[in-house]
């Protein structure tokens, strides 16, 4: 594989543009190095998921860019774009694992919208009978 490979994940608020190449399993996110990126250990293990789950590991460079939402919801948004991009990279070989780990269907999850006259999306301010 020489061409580059993008693909898109999305997570809540967060956006993943993912840029998978052949190459020593370089992983850049947003310009910096994903370790010091994603400070926590479950985020940099969630981040590497679809490599280990297709035994991919240290196959390929990762650039990405991650946009809105919190670290979690990006790296969640970033596994669901490199498993994205590893599909069309060889998709009879890397699918039915993404798959079945679940790693290639978009979380639909979204932040219920506050309602007004109350204080959050489900929320009611206290009865007060007098």
């Amino acid at each position: 594989m020489e061409k580059t490979v993008n693909a898109l994940g999305r997570r809540k608020a967060a956006v993943a543009r993912v840029y998978v190449t052949a190459g020593n399993g370089k992983f850049t996110v947003n310009g910096r190095d994903l370790a010091d990126y994603f400070a926590e250990d479950t985020l940099l293990y969630i981040a590497n998921q679809p490599f280990e789950v297709t035994g991919t590991a240290g196959q390929f460079d990762v650039k990405a860019n991650l946009d809105g939402g919190g670290v979690k919801g990006q790296a969640e948004a970033l596994r669901l774009g490199i498993s994205r991009a590893l599909c069309e990279v060889d998709r009879e070989a890397y699918r039915p694992a993404l798959k079945a780990a679940g790693f290639l269907t978009r979380d639909a999850r979204e932040v219920e919208r506050k309602k007004p006259g109350q204080p959050g999306a489900r929320r009611r301010f206290q009865f007060s009978k007098r």
